[in-house]
């Protein structure tokens, strides 16, 4: 807890993006949006109408929703990790199309194919969550540099888009994020790795696994443009977000951001979470981004209590709403077992 404490109070707001209300409004309803329809996930799971491993985002919306929305949705790419539901909204997926998946059900947006952890959409440059860390590095690696070879190589003058690669701090002692580093920072693609530190892979300790914790830092191997950012404070984050996307538009490569956060239940709802303390865990909850940002929006009066309040009242109606039918839905066919494993003529 300490490293990480001290490391967010070196931070400057100086850093940070500049709040109005129709950003400040978006910002909290989006995270809002993640948080809902998280503990929601977790109503159904514990009441056995959703199966399989499902790891929730809570604690960390600050990050999905900064960066993304920095970002240009339907244009720009971005790719996830097995915490993803919370990203799939951030970029647009309806939450009936994420919730449907969740329940294996043919409206989803993987086609119920995917559940949890594969969360897809083409339509919203969703490109994927991956079950196992580091899958998702070099598919994001390969988007920017598809991006990169339109513009230079076949003139596509509007291929400006980048991409986003989400994954945790436990991901960062993996090969494929140093491999994808060097290639993104060589190639100078416009590639945004973003790091959610949140002290925790599974039930590894961070600073007991990496030989320099400060993950940031590790960008200056390559050259690359490297920053850390208080992973619970969305408008510190969306102003890091911003920098790194106006450089990689501008043809000056990549960036290493890593957001120190937190997680506010365990690794996945099977987790029992006994390993982290209540200290631990008491500290980190004062530190709620969704309630960081509704007492900024109230106190600088770029917003009411009450709208606030109603924010949360429709969000809550349409996380209803996709539950009820999500459950009606259609089950995949079964004559279409097979179907989106082999190409098809």
């Amino acid at each position: 807890m300490e490293t990480h404490v001290e490391r967010i109070s070196n931070l400057q707001d100086l850093e940070r993006s500049k709040l109005d209300r129709e950003t400040g409004l978006k910002l909290f309803e989006d995270m809002t949006l993640g948080r809902r329809f998280e503990d929601k996930c977790a109503e159904m799971y514990y009441r056995g109408k959703m199966f399989g491993f499902v790891h929730l985002y809570n604690g960390q919306e600050a990050i999905s929703t900064g960066v993304i929305g920095a970002m240009r949705k339907k244009h720009d790419w971005f790719c996830s990790t097995y915490r993803d539901h919370v990203h799939a909204l951030s970029a647009g997926v309806p939450s009936f199309e994420v919730m449907s998946e969740l329940f294996g059900k043919e409206t989803g947006c993987s086609k119920g194919r995917g559940g949890s952890m594969h969360l897809f959409s083409k339509e919203h440059h969703l490109l994927g969550g991956y079950a196992f860390i580091g899958e998702g590095i070099p598919v994001a690696l390969g988007a920017a540099f598809s991006s990169r070879y339109k513009k230079e190589v076949k003139q596509e003058s509007s291929s400006d888009s980048v991409t986003a690669a989400f994954f945790g701090d436990g991901t960062c002692n993996n090969g494929q994020f140093f491999e994808c580093l060097n290639m993104a920072q060589l190639w100078k693609l416009p590639i945004i790795f973003v790091v959610e530190n949140n002290k925790w892979a599974i039930g590894m300790a961070h600073d007991r696994a990496t030989s320099n914790p400060e993950i940031w830092r590790k960008a200056s191997a390559f050259g690359m443009q490297g920053e850390e950012v208080d992973g619970m404070d969305v408008l510190a984050v969306r102003g890091a977000a911003q920098r790194a996307v106006k450089r990689a538009r501008a043809g000056e490569g990549p960036t290493l951001l890593e957001c120190l956060t937190y997680r506010f239940r365990g690794h996945s709802l099977a987790d029992p979470d006994e390993l982290r303390t209540n200290q631990e865990k008491e500290f980190w909850a004062k530190r709620d981004p969704i309630k960081k940002l509704a007492k900024e929006l109230i106190e600088g009066d770029f917003a009411k209590e009450e709208e606030l309040k109603n924010i949360e009242k429709n969000i809550d109606k349409e996380i209803t709403e996709s539950v009820k039918n999500a459950l009606e839905a259609p089950e995949p066919p079964s004559e279409e077992l097979t179907k989106y494993i082999w190409a098809e003529d």
